[in-house]
């Protein structure tokens, strides 16, 4: 199949290295789709189009160039996606800059809140949803200058205000995703919500009156960078206060090499806040976050007090606790038990034992339990006809939707069923319905959950997550920027959609119970507009530093990775809205950062789309001293260290107010803050201070943290202090 690659189009000639699948129609043998971007879009007016026509023409003599052009982008900033050979890219790479110009008790404003604008780019959306219906909304903000294009038989309405569609005919949501990402952030409160009677309650978003407008780029063969970039162009222009991006890549890249960072770069810089999902690869340990760029909030996974459990009984009235969202019942009937290698006939041992496709003979299976030693059996059991399924999980703090009667359990409760089966005759059991239990250690990081530091910039606190993906139950700083509830949540579902990890389950939902990051960023983008109903005319950079200083401070010990799994800390919706102090970008601080990671004035352009460069004379800060929300350095390893961070802090809180610097530390770290008191006489005025570190010498692949606290009675401004030696793609600053 033909793929499709993003090209950054300025100075020099670079390829990203995300070939995704085309979501278009086939293209000639030859071609491929690039991606030419041609950086912010011209202050004075201009036929895009035509422009970009007339770019693609004089790379041939080709008498229909111009077919080739496939989107123009044109509203937030430049560039086109045309399908070209190699050549042809090479040509335009070198001539493109000569053509250049929330519970329901808490305090809400409804009137504030129906005037906030959620952007969702996902799969699409279900519109006929009861959560995204418009009963008792008036018209659309003034400020909106979108529209509702998506597709046949697609209609808006007063709360879902507007739909694009980028892959395929509709903006319709054909997987579900998309529709459970936008409730979660921004739907409505919808009463007796449940999935076939569990978790039953009311399905709500952050913000239940606020509006929605959906942006669809990936359909079932996943999503696209020239779908992406079109998106946020859209997005940014179309009136949006915030966008949710429940997608990512598989790791992390450089920033000009990435269509999320770049996207979000230009909404920053219009004012709209882009809350990104962390990722889902934490089961493969530390460094796997993939958004990084700081200028994006990234969110991880944690639990909630809500667990899904279940239980298993054998046949010798013994009973084992598992896991699974399993809505069946086999009428409290023990029936008979069959290991996956007795009931294969096809398959070599180890695939037979794992039941994977098309090894389970069918007649064998037949009204029986099937053990399967890993969860992916899941999908040969349910079409081989099997009445349940036993299998071992991969991790013990999410459940999964399951096709039929399923549990997953411990490896060691695992082998006592086999134990059991090998040791009996008639060997039988029965899997009971699922059933909820309160999780008193919540909320924790989820096993699944990305990971920092990041390879790109070690000293900015984010977790890490290459081509471009949903953020699936199946990704700015070193580590995640905060934690929010992503594990069994409930929200809205396309109802064609399979609710179960097997595409051939035939049952279908209004609501459904989903795992992932992806689900943890709408609670955020929920968050974050509901902070701006407060304060409409807060900045990016204001809300993400409010919803960090404030969040709940998570346990180390329970958290494997502690601040580069949950960042800095799980957030707390109501302590956000009055932070006290926050800390402000400004206007080029973005670019100043770019400079100080070594970034030279075309991989600038590529990503700011301009001519700005880094400044030639002696300013030049260290990324340690963005002003960021969090603190963090890498430094060598073996060696004593003493490293220095500056930062600015504004006042929001109370005019006349003194802020007190405290700071809890463990042995290894000496902390000196100067000055140690931040006095204010006024709203919005700005005070500057600086921490030093020193500390004996770390190991390798080492971290150790403080919290330095700014108080003044009443607000308590939080933030991590993280010192590593987890060396990233840059080495040491």
């Amino acid at each position: 199949m033909a793929k499709s690659s993003f090209l950054l189009l300025v100075d020099i000639f670079v390829i990203l290295m995300l070939c995704i699948s085309l979501c278009h129609g086939a293209v000639d043998d030859d071609r491929k789709v690039y991606i030419a971007y041609l950086g912010s879009a011209p202050d004075r007016d201009y036929i895009a189009t035509s422009q970009h026509s007339t770019m693609l023409q004089a790379l041939s003599t080709h008498s229909s160039m111009e077919n080739y052009l496939i989107r123009s982008y044109k509203r937030s900033f430049n560039g086109f996606a045309a399908k070209l050979t190699n050549e042809e890219a090479k040509k335009l790479a070198t001539r493109s800059w000569d053509f250049l110009g929330l519970n329901q008790t808490t305090k809400h404003n409804a009137t504030a809140e129906s005037n906030v604008i959620v952007g969702v780019i996902d799969s699409g959306i279900w519109p006929e949803s009861d959560s995204f219906t418009d009963e008792g909304f008036g018209p659309p903000p003034k400020k909106w200058k979108g529209a509702c294009k998506g597709g046949q038989n697609f209609t808006c309405n007063k709360k879902l205000i507007g739909a694009r569609v980028y892959t395929t005919d509709s903006a319709r949501d054909m997987d579900g995703h998309g529709s459970h990402t936008a409730s979660t952030a921004a739907g409505n409160n919808v009463r007796n919500a449940s999935f076939y009677g569990l978790a039953e309650g009311i399905a709500r978003g952050g913000v239940p009156s606020a509006r929605i407008a959906a942006y669809k780029v990936c359909d079932d063969t996943g999503c696209t960078s020239e779908d992406i970039m079109a998106a946020f162009d859209d997005a940014i222009a179309d009136g949006n206060d915030l966008l949710s991006v429940s997608l990512g890549p598989e790791s992390s890249s450089e920033f000009y090499l990435d269509p999320i960072a770049i996207g979000a770069f230009h909404a920053a810089e219009k004012g709209v806040l882009v809350v990104q999902s962390a990722g889902n690869s934490g089961l493969a340990g530390f460094q796997s976050v993939a958004s990084v760029a700081p200028w994006i909030l990234s969110v991880a996974a944690s639990t909630t007090d809500r667990h899904f459990v279940n239980k298993v009984v054998l046949g010798n009235g013994k009973t084992l606790n598992g896991l699974s969202i399993n809505s069946f019942s086999l009428n409290r009937t023990k029936v008979p038990l069959v290991y996956g290698l007795q009931a294969s006939s096809d398959c070599d041992e180890f695939s037979a034992r794992l039941c994977l496709p098309n090894c389970l003979n069918k007649t064998l299976v037949k009204n029986k339990i099937i053990l399967c030693d890993d969860m992916q059996g899941v999908d040969e059991a349910y079409n081989a006809g099997a009445l349940g399924l036993i299998t071992k999980y991969r991790s013990d703090d999410v459940s999964f939707v399951v096709p039929l009667p399923a549990i997953t359990l411990s490896s060691k409760d695992y082998d006592s069923v086999t134990s059991y089966l090998n040791s009996t005759k008639q060997p039988k059991a029965k899997i009971l319905r699922s059933e909820t239990i309160t999780d008193k250690f919540a909320p924790i990081v989820a096993s699944f959950s990305s990971r920092g530091p990041n390879f790109i910039v070690p000293d900015i606190l984010k977790a890490c997550i290459s081509p471009i993906t949903r953020i699936l139950s199946s990704v700015n700083a070193l580590q995640p920027d905060i934690s929010a509830p992503g594990v069994d949540i409930l929200a809205a579902y396309s109802p064609v959609a399979s609710p179960s990890i097997t595409a051939t389950d035939t049952r279908r939902v209004k609501y459904n119970i989903i795992s992932g990051t992806s689900m943890s960023c709408p609670h955020v983008a929920g968050v974050a507009a509901y902070v701006k109903t407060f304060h409409p005319h807060w900045s990016p950079s204001t809300i993400k530093s409010a919803l960090m200083t404030t969040a709940f401070p998570m346990d180390a010990p329970r958290n494997q990775g502690a601040e580069f799994a949950y960042g800095s800390g799980h957030i707390n919706p109501v302590k956000a809205i009055d932070p006290g102090l926050v800390y402000n970008t400004v206007k080029g601080d973005n670019i100043r950062f770019l400079c100080s990671i070594g970034y030279d004035k075309g991989s600038i352009k590529n990503i700011a789309g301009n001519n700005t460069s880094c400044p030639k004379n002696n300013t030049k800060m260290l990324p340690r001293d963005f002003n960021y929300p969090t603190l963090t350095a890498l430094v060598p390893a073996s060696k004593p260290f003493k490293v220095t961070f500056h930062r600015t802090v504004t006042n929001v809180g109370v005019a006349r107010s003194t802020y007190n610097a405290t700071i809890a530390t463990l042995l290894e770290l000496e902390i000196k803050v100067v000055p140690q008191v931040l006095s204010f006489k006024s709203l919005t005025e700005k005070k500057s201070y600086k921490v030093t570190v020193s500390g004996k010498a770390l190991g390798e692949q080492s971290m150790v943290s403080a919290t330095l606290i700014w108080s003044d009675g009443t607000h308590n401004v939080r933030s991590s202090i993280v010192i590593h030696t987890y060396e990233g793609v840059r080495g040491t600053v």
